[in-house]
């Protein structure tokens, strides 16, 4: 895919597909390359572990998988409403990201 996301670390996205349909959590990681993104307590996977030097007694460990950036929508700020995101122009020429249901932006000053 290899494509830039809207979607940035610390955002607050809700699932809109799958699974995990409805939950919402905070944006752990980003992974543009692959189109992925990992959330907070959303997809929750197990894994099988041998003791080792980091982990001295072994066993389950639970933590979050990746999910695909386009089965979230970023939560905004202001008007408490999942949405697509819209970017602005800046008179300095950076952009910003705006939402496109209330026009504010997302973007943490």
């Amino acid at each position: 895919m290899g494509a830039s996301l809207k979607i940035r670390k610390d955002d607050q996205v809700v699932v809109i597909t799958g699974k995990d349909t409805g939950k919402q959590g905070k944006v752990l990681q980003v992974q543009p390359k692959k189109g992925k993104v990992v959330v907070e307590s959303v997809r929750m996977i197990k894994r099988h572990t041998k003791p080792n030097a980091k982990n001295q007694q072994g066993g389950i460990l639970e933590h979050e998988a990746a999910i695909e950036a386009s089965n979230v929508m970023v939560v905004c700020g202001s008007c408490g409403k999942a949405t697509r995101v819209g970017c602005k122009p800046l008179a300095d020429g950076k952009k910003m990201r705006v939402c496109k249901q209330c026009g504010e932006s997302l973007d943490k000053k």
